[in-house]
């Protein structure tokens, strides 16, 4: 039977490990002026638009999905970094 140490140790590799160079790395490439852009860019192209409609097939909808899931990464990255400062 597992001790309380083995239960903490489980309990610390649920846990999801910090990803703070690559947080201030997306704040770097999408902090500028130019990356600003682009990220909008990649929003209305991606988060902004339907992920699915009448009739498609819903492979197409889970596809689409995973692309915003990535935007939203970014974003999500951007501010936890900005936040770190």
């Amino acid at each position: 039977m597992a001790g309380w140490e083995d239960l903490e140790a489980i309990q610390q590799s649920l846990e999801p490990p910090p990803h703070r160079e690559e947080d201030l790395l997306c704040l770097r490439v999408f902090g500028t002026e130019e990356g600003q852009r682009l990220l909008k860019w990649l929003r209305e192209q991606t988060v902004e638009q339907p992920c699915w409609g009448p009739g498609s097939d819903p492979s197409y909808g889970y596809f689409l999905e995973g692309r915003c899931s990535l935007v939203k990464e970014l974003e999500a990255r951007i501010k936890r970094a900005r936040n770190l400062k």
